[in-house]
């Protein structure tokens, strides 16, 4: 049985006794969120990953994106990265490799590393229909449901699935005034194949079958964003409110069959359209965990988009997100390498951590008295230990210090901490 069904059936798994005890949350109370669907547990049942919570009343998760491209492949360089990933506080990771090394890869990684891996298997079934088809395009229903296949038996304990794209929403997306049109990769896939085929998306006219396939390895949905904005301007928009409605019935009917399912969400939005997204997503989708990129908030700052992405994630996650994945300062512009990972995954993680002060879930608000304690008595040593990236704030403390354990360079002897320290 899949994590969902024990749990509907009121059986604590050991997978929900361990994440219960890393949130610090009430074993009863996740077992009823994990039986509504409003937790997921994402873990292959035949995987090695350590158990992880996704959802309501948990802490904010953070992925990080690796992979390959046809540009550049590497794979110890991407095994590098995901372990960088692991190291300065990723969550989950997702192997997005479009090169074709990708089972190579995708091997390495999920030997190297323990937390949840996720994938989209269009990509695997594209890569083959190039290479042995000619184009992207001729794949057919096979090979695209032959790679879910493949990457349920390798491990793999969530996959993301363009299973919003319809006829219908296609039709709209060419009706609309985006300037975007569609920039998921996974979702231009789809779409282009609906075009050239004239037929229904596969992915949606035979979801019970992929729902079949999920639950044979409990296999986490996530329930692609095919037509998430690709700009400020294409936010909110008819084709992003029409994926998100037929995702909101995906969500009921893979519910019904046992299976755990996650929505993905939109990826540049505005700052005051952020709010209305997310409540409109748990809303249509009746609550199911919700994970963003990002958002972005701004189109105008290309090699800080690991900024402008964790302004918009810690809106997005306050207001009820549940998961963010990474931007890297790298986004729109080249593949990541292993620095842009780091900052990728310590802005989202700030931005996780503001979030989780502002639900008060976790120990977020214990951490920050625990740092403004150790800031008043001048404990470098454990605000460096509690800071999210303490090499970091290590070698800021240091480069240009007096060396006087109770001061710094910056205010030196006219320290307020220090001048009024014994009478506060």
């Amino acid at each position: 049985m899949t994590q969902l069904e024990q749990a509907k059936k009121g059986n604590i798994t050991p997978e929900m006794e361990k994440v219960a005890e890393s949130e610090g949350i009430e074993v009863g109370k996740l077992l009823r969120r994990v039986s509504n669907g409003q937790i997921v547990i994402p873990k292959n049942n035949h995987g090695k990953s350590k158990p992880l919570g996704i959802g309501k009343g948990l802490k904010t998760k953070v992925n990080a994106n690796v992979g390959s491209s046809s540009e550049m492949e590497d794979t110890e360089w991407e095994v590098k990265k995901a372990e960088i990933a692991v190291e300065y506080g990723a969550d989950t990771l997702m192997d997005l490799s479009t090169g074709s090394q990708f089972k190579d890869i995708r091997t390495a990684i999920m030997e190297k590393i323990n937390i949840p891996i996720g994938t989209v298997p269009i990509y695997e079934a594209a890569i083959k229909a190039s290479k042995y088809k000619e184009a992207v395009i001729n794949m057919d229903e096979d090979d695209m449901f032959q790679a879910i296949i493949n990457q349920a038996n390798e491990g793999v304990d969530f996959i993301t699935v363009h299973c919003g794209i319809t006829r219908e929403t296609v039709e709209k997306v060419k009706n609309s005034s985006r300037i975007m049109g569609i920039v998921s990769r996974g979702g231009a896939f789809t779409a282009a194949w609906i075009l050239k085929n004239q037929e229904e998306n596969p992915l949606y006219k035979n979801y019970d079958y992929l729902l079949e396939i999920a639950h044979e390895h409990d296999v986490t949905i996530s329930l692609g964003d095919g037509l998430r904005p690709g700009c400020t301007h294409d936010a909110s928009d008819i084709p992003q409110i029409s994926e998100l409605v037929t995702l909101g019935s995906l969500v009921k009917r893979a519910r019904e069959k046992g299976v755990q399912v996650m929505v993905e969400g939109p990826g540049h939005v505005p700052l005051n359209q952020i709010e209305s997204n997310i409540q409109l997503q748990k809303t249509v989708c009746n609550g199911a965990p919700f994970y963003v990129l990002g958002p972005l908030v701004t189109d105008l700052a290309p090699g800080y988009d690991h900024i402008t992405s964790a302004i918009g994630g810690a809106i997005a996650a306050a207001a009820g997100a549940d998961y963010l994945c990474y931007v890297t300062p790298a986004e729109h512009l080249s593949i990541p390498d292993e620095e842009d990972v780091k900052e990728g995954v310590i802005a989202s993680r700030i931005a996780a951590q503001a979030a989780d002060l502002a639900k008060d879930v976790g120990n977020a608000r214990e951490n920050e008295m625990r740092m403004a304690q150790a800031r008043k008595e001048f404990n470098w040593e454990l605000q460096f230990k509690l800071a999210l990236d303490g090499e970091k704030a290590r070698k800021c403390r240091y480069k240009r210090a007096s060396h006087k354990e109770d001061m710094c360079t910056m205010c030196g002897d006219f320290c307020a901490i220090k001048l009024v320290r014994d009478d506060f």
